[in-house]
């Protein structure tokens, strides 16, 4: 353990499972204290048991449970250093086959929660000093396809709206950055549980085949750029998005 986060205070929305939770983890084992949230009552329970943090039932896109969120943290903690945007949902459906429900819901879930998330969380961020949002995007926010229009939109949004707020705190806050993750095709529990469904299908290995270096990443390199962002390495990057995607994007 390096200690490149002591003494800050952390909040990580979706960590009950997949990359929140492993960035959870590696920002505890670097001496942040944790605040996990998901609206998942039970896995956030057995989560919150096994890393031995703080956890908080958040329904992120409602802006009641945002205000309670940040509240419960400055009583409890009487601060907020990083702010991690992490809960989010898939859903396929191209741009015909795509009903008004699914467009909203998707919107809401990714792109809304971010918006409240900032908007709720900043008189504590800029209260405390020096901080960070890190808002988790995509490369489909990036590099889209054909069948994820709804997803493809609500993560493009996040990668700009990341882009507001940073110009927003830059000249507000003292100083609270704010930058956008866009993961690949990561092995997580769901990509995990898309593989094993079909393995006829070979999906492993057709999604493989889309990235240069030819392996899916893993939930810990998405940790390790959230570290990066979090921590007082980054101090002066703000307002841009780090793209963790085996060289996707460069073909």
């Amino acid at each position: 353990m390096s200690e490149r986060l002591k003494d800050k205070v952390a909040l990580i929305t979706g960590a009950a499972q997949g990359l929140g939770k492993e960035m959870a983890r590696s920002m505890i084992s670097e001496g942040a204290e944790v605040f996990i949230s998901d609206i998942n009552q039970d896995q956030l329970d057995e989560t919150v048991t096994e890393l031995s943090c703080s956890g908080i039932s958040l329904d992120v896109t409602k802006s009641e449970d945002w205000e309670k969120a940040v509240a419960h943290i400055k009583d409890k903690s009487g601060s907020l250093n990083i702010l991690v945007n992490n809960a989010g949902i898939g859903n396929g459906g191209d741009i015909e086959s795509t009903d008004m429900d699914t467009w909203r819901l998707v919107h809401n879930v990714n792109l809304d929660s971010v918006f409240l998330g900032c908007k709720y969380s900043l008189p504590l961020m800029r209260d405390s000093g020096n901080g960070s949002i890190i808002n988790i995007s995509s490369m489909s926010g990036i590099v889209a396809s054909h069948n994820t229009s709804a997803y493809n939109s609500s993560k493009a949004a996040v990668r700009h709206l990341s882009k507001s707020i940073a110009l927003h705190c830059a000249k507000s806050t003292n100083l609270v950055r704010c930058n956008s993750i866009h993961p690949v095709f990561t092995r997580t529990a769901m990509v995990q549980s898309m593989i094993d469904a079909a393995p006829e299908r070979d999906i492993e290995q057709k999604l493989i085949q889309q990235i240069p270096i030819r392996k899916l990443a893993e939930p810990i390199d998405i940790a390790n750029a959230a570290i990066f962002l979090a921590s007082d390495e980054s101090s002066f990057i703000t307002g841009t998005e780090l793209l963790i995607d085996g060289g996707l994007s460069a073909t």
